[in-house]
């Protein structure tokens, strides 16, 4: 359940008027409030709880489309509900009264950049492989691969029966016996950047998607969240 809000917004939340076409109705009578004609303006009601008719007929809001970039801990599954009673990263985001649902997953033991919204047409976007939408990670791997194997992911490598996508690396640093590796992908395979850097023998050790496109993390920090603006949402796909 949402907190008050206007009776002239909720008007336009449900896709009845605009909100200055909302206040005339109201003015002229055409709007009850749980079966009281309200005229005056300034009334707030509570979606949910108030029940709002328009010449008699029950209103009902449109939900409204939100998206967040959440910072995933390890620890979470990306799923809406957990037999095993693991937490879920939707108790994460505390939005009530909105559904929300990962756009994609990440494994449990893997962090970093998931996006979480209410629009189903943006999911199936940014996910569908037609669309190619780039996902970036920083992989601490096992040891440091040659040119010659870093070449192979590049250009695409058996999995399962299927060469993979070209992909872009870059390693970053060295860490001890082990590097630091930048990769990314435009395909969404389960456990795919983990099964390819086994592939050359390479195990992943920690594994962080920092970007959809070009809409990083940043300085987000782990386990927190931030609400998504329209140039945010394009940078998805550049």
């Amino acid at each position: 359940m949402t907190g008050p809000i206007r009776l002239q917004k909720y008007l336009a939340q449900c896709g009845l008027a605009s909100r200055r076409k909302a206040e005339q109705l109201i003015a002229e009578g055409l709007i009850s409030v749980d079966g009281k004609v309200v005229t005056e303006m300034g009334i707030s009601i509570i979606p949910g709880m108030n029940l709002v008719s328009f010449a008699g007929k029950q209103l009902k809001a449109k939900e409204e489309l939100v998206y967040y970039l959440l910072n995933k801990p390890k620890g979470y599954v990306t799923t809406l509900s957990d037999p095993q009673g693991r937490p879920i990263v939707t108790s994460l985001v505390k939005e009530g009264g909105i559904r929300l649902f990962p756009v994609g997953r990440l494994d449990l033991d893997t962090e970093g950049a998931l996006i979480m919204t209410n629009d189903g047409n943006l999911a199936q976007r940014i996910q569908h492989p037609s669309n190619e939408t780039n996902k970036t990670y920083e992989t601490l791997i096992k040891g440091c691969p040659t040119k010659k194997k870093i070449t192979l992911l590049e250009n695409g490598i058996q999995l399962e029966g299927k060469i993979t996508s070209p992909a872009t690396l870059a390693i970053l640093t060295s860490k001890g016996q082990n590097c630091l590796v930048k990769i990314t992908i435009h395909e969404g395979r389960k456990r795919q950047v983990k099964k390819m850097f086994s592939l050359i023998g390479h195990p992943v050790l920690h594994l962080k998607r920092i970007a959809y496109g070009k809409l990083t993390l940043g300085n987000l920090p782990v386990g927190s969240y931030r609400q998504l603006n329209p140039s945010d949402l394009k940078k998805i796909f550049l």
